[in-house]
């Protein structure tokens, strides 16, 4: 489909299907859209009808490669072939008719996908030789490589005004330290031939053809300033990619990283009409070419979407399928918390609102105008299975757990209510209150945006029993929800107004957890009705977005989407006992205290070291 060609969305009587029973009874087919989750460890397809039902929900694990400690490759050939898989499982489960498919979203993780200019074929990124030479046509450099250190130090150092949309500091995990990275590895020719995508947008252009990018993509992860932030007039800023060793990027106006929006380029907005579905692509997915494709968005940002729209009445904090319609100004108040191996806390904001230690404020990334805000954890879900698992008493726990068919977090939790009556203790969090846990084992990424921090424990003891492991447990569980509240204070004390935590992920499985978040954060915490499916039922109002857009080549609002397909779920509420009030405020001062002096005793030591040579 040509680009200057609007997508021409059937009319209404068009896009429902009609059929005749035997009775002579007529029924009408639901429109449908398909929604695209490409994880770290998986592909997921959801189906999703025109009410925001999903009703086939389908993934399969797709391939990661470890060449070497700290790098991780993955390949879009395999990631393809799994998405493709899994729409025809999820297709099946309800013998949903390809014809009634009316769009397609996508969302990815933050990963460099790397082709050639030349072919359009996937470019390995496996040193050092590059030559595809296992057949397995790894060209993703995954999110959490860390394989650029050097360049990330080299990048950072240039203190370059687009640094402050990031945080202050560009993340090893983005996409242009890798890029840097495999300028500084692979054979010039080769690279001299590369063009470069975040997995999202590699996935759109598998999927139409075009080489349409995402806001969300190059914004948030490649250090594209949106045309009229700060003066900045193409987007890509020419003198911070010739300062940091890639002014091979700028020729051709920027062509191998997107080209320049209107004149060699094209970005769109969460959702917004790239295309149509290719004949090749159609048939690898098993449905009719000319399907709506919309603009795609990072897995995280999905979350948001496919959250933070559910109506609610917080008089009473409970989520309500029959409150008054929402407007936009209420996601304003909403922190979109995306748990899973670690934790992204988004927000949005009116005016653009800059936060230290937080990624962000990005322009135009999910709704045309306003500003998100990206804060995370960068350890919640590995940083609880690290300490169950290292902890002399695991292997009896999880002996204890299957015999009573549950999984660890489960039995771990029943035991804390165990030792709770047990000893009588008010609340669980008494259980914890001379044991202190502060766990950035894996680094901080925000607020205080130290990749150095560790962790630390006051109150160690002897205890390998049962209960030792459950006081940890508790000791992690109650870190993870202090530091969201220190997220939020830091967010809210710049600018941002947020009053409510929409959780997505299977951490909003765990009831104990959930509770410590909203009395630690003394706001609602909203568990959606789709835990373990908010981020592709994000992605397929994508679908839905892109399938609304008329032959002016206007399409709804995706807020109004977001609105109208959000489904109600569940509040938890702050807990009111004066008593844990005053417990968790005292511990959140300690936690902090244990933040701060970690640091400074990091400082003391290497002042106290500062000339000495071994």
């Amino acid at each position: 489909m040509s680009k200057s060609m609007p997508f021409r969305q059937p009319s209404r009587q068009q896009s429902r299907q009609m059929s005749v029973d035997p009775h002579n009874e007529i029924h009408v087919q639901q429109d449908h859209y398909i929604g695209i989750d490409v994880g770290t460890g998986s592909a997921r397809a959801c189906i999703m009808n025109n009410k925001g039902d999903i009703v086939g929900l389908a993934s399969e694990n797709i391939g990661l490669w470890q060449p070497e400690t700290g790098y991780y490759e993955q390949s879009t050939t395999n990631i393809w072939r799994c998405i493709c898989s899994s729409i025809h499982r999820a297709m099946d489960q309800h013998n949903v008719d390809p014809s009634s498919i009316r769009g397609i979203g996508f969302d990815a993780t933050c990963s460099l996908a790397v082709f050639s200019e030349d072919t359009d074929e996937p470019v390995s990124v496996t040193g050092p030789r590059f030559d595809n030479a296992d057949g397995n046509d790894r060209n993703v450099i995954l999110w959490l490589d860390h394989r650029p250190v050097e360049e990330t130090k080299k990048i950072n150092a240039t203190n370059h005004n687009l640094l402050r949309y990031v945080g202050g500091q560009m993340s090893i995990e983005m996409e242009i330290p890798k890029v840097l990275w495999l300028k500084n590895n692979m054979p010039k020719e080769l690279f001299d031939r590369c063009k470069f995508y975040d997995l999202t947008d590699a996935l759109t252009h598998l999927a139409t053809g075009n080489e349409t990018r995402s806001f969300c993509s190059v914004v948030c992860k490649q250090g594209f300033v949106p045309v009229g932030v700060d003066g900045s007039v193409k987007g890509w800023q020419e003198d911070f990619l010739t300062d940091i060793g890639l002014p091979d990027l700028c020729e051709d106006n920027f062509k191998r990283m997107g080209g320049v929006n209107g004149v060699n380029g094209r970005y769109l907005t969460a959702g917004e009409l790239i295309g149509t579905l290719s004949e090749k692509a159609a048939a690898d997915m098993g449905l009719p070419a000319g399907i709506a494709v919309g603009s795609g968005v990072i897995d995280a940002y999905a979350g948001w979407i496919g959250t933070v729209g559910a109506k609610v009445n917080l008089s009473n904090e409970t989520l309500n399928a029959g409150v008054a319609k929402n407007d936009v100004s209420q996601a304003f108040t909403r922190l979109a918390a995306v748990a899973g191996t670690s934790t992204c806390h988004l927000a949005m904001s009116e005016k653009p609102v800059f936060v230290n230690g937080v990624w962000g404020p990005y322009r135009d990334v999910l709704i045309p105008d306003y500003w998100l805000a990206e804060g995370g954890q960068s350890a919640t879900g590995e940083l609880l299975k690290h300490v169950i698992e290292t902890h002399p008493a695991f292997q009896e726990a999880m002996s204890v757990a299957e015999t009573f068919n549950a999984n660890i977090y489960d039995y771990l939790n029943e035991h804390l209510r165990e030792m709770q009556e047990k000893t009588n203790a008010p609340t669980i969090s008494y259980l914890g209150r001379h044991f202190f846990f502060y766990g950035d084992l894996f680094g901080n990424r925000s607020p205080v945006a130290d990749p150095d921090m560790k962790g630390s424990v006051i109150g160690l003891s002897s205890d390998k029993s049962l209960d030792g492991l459950a006081l940890y447990y508790y000791g992690t569980m109650e870190f993870i929800a202090l530091q969201t509240h220190q997220i939020i204070e830091a967010m809210n004390s710049s600018g941002h107004v947020i009053s409510s935590i929409f959780m997505s992920g299977s951490q909003c499985q765990n009831s104990i957890l959930m509770e410590l978040m909203a009395t630690a954060c003394d706001m609602p915490v909203l568990i959606p009705r789709y835990v373990h499916a908010a981020v592709v039922h994000g992605a397929a109002m994508l679908g839905a977005k892109a399938a609304s857009t008329d032959k002016d080549g206007k399409s709804e609002p995706l807020w109004n989407i977001m609105d109208r397909m959000s489904k109600p779920g569940k509040a938890v509420r702050p807990n009111k006992d004066e008593g844990e009030k005053k417990l968790l405020k005292a511990k959140y001062k300690v936690f902090l205290r244990q933040c701060e002096q970690q640091r400074e005793f990091r400082r003391e030591v290497d002042e106290a070291l500062e000339g000495w040579k071994r």
